[in-house]
């Protein structure tokens, strides 16, 4: 099977072509870095011609004012035309679960509108919403920065490891469109806080944590439950000390 990854540079784009060449499908890996831009369409029609599935795990560059929504908008039409021009069977697509519950966030909102772009499309689709990725607790981190110390709320997360996801899409690809939507997340909760506490402990890192429920999550204040997945979610394997013991081993 042809399969075409756009965003295939990124983190999940790369783990995610090199599972699918390995379970021996073809790949077209489509990203700005190898000469496709989905903004302005460059180099996308010859990343589709001939392919079953489209992946599509891109991201803005921007997580703030319009510079989302524009990428989000652009890029998905782009896509979605190319995707019924060259007769795509299936529209695989990642986003973030907790998307339509934080929608105050300009980059939620624009995650929300990519969801509906492909959804009201002629293409069969999936989506899949994963929860934060292990990969990106520093970043998450990073927001409360306060001084010397992080200001974070105590809202429930399920992070997940990268390497989990991209084998899920794997899956997805090479399988009927859901025209649905999937979840995944990782197999343990934490508050946000106590995820920071824990790996800040694991890198040796004494700044503090202060818990502060009035914090904002990407500009919006999160309720208890507003980044757990619904019933039914997939439950990867790999726990947060597992893959902090990996990646401090790297």
């Amino acid at each position: 099977m042809k399969i075409t990854v756009v965003g295939a540079s990124g983190l999940i784009g790369t783990r995610l072509s090199e599972n699918l060449r390995r379970s021996g499908h073809e790949v077209m890996a489509a990203s700005l870095s190898l000469g496709v831009d989905t903004v302005s369409g460059k180099g996308l029609e010859a990343a589709v011609a001939g392919t079953q599935v489209i992946v599509d795990v891109t991201n803005a560059a921007s997580f703030g004012d319009s510079a989302a929504l524009d990428f989000f908008k652009a890029s998905t039409r782009n896509l979605l035309a190319a995707a019924t021009e060259a007769g795509v069977r299936h529209y695989l697509a990642l986003s973030v679960v907790g998307t339509p519950r934080l929608v105050e966030s300009d980059y939620f909102r624009a995650k929300m509108v990519q969801e509906n772009l492909i959804r009201a499309s002629s293409r069969p689709y999936t989506i899949l919403r994963s929860t934060q990725f292990y990969d990106f607790i520093s970043g998450l981190i990073d927001t409360g920065a306060d001084g010397d110390v992080f200001r974070l709320p105590p809202a429930f997360i399920r992070p997940v490891a990268a390497s989990d996801v991209a084998a899920l899409l794997a899956e997805l690809a090479v399988g009927m469109p859901l025209d649905d939507i999937a979840e995944i997340s990782g197999p343990e909760q934490f508050g946000i806080d106590e995820t920071a506490r824990i790996y800040l402990t694991a890198n040796e890192d004494e700044r503090q944590v202060v818990t502060d429920p009035s914090a904002s999550y990407f500009g919006v204040e999160l309720t208890e439950d507003a980044l757990l997945p619904e019933a039914g979610a997939r439950v990867a394997a790999k726990k947060l000390s597992d893959w902090l013991n990996q990646s401090m081993g790297e």
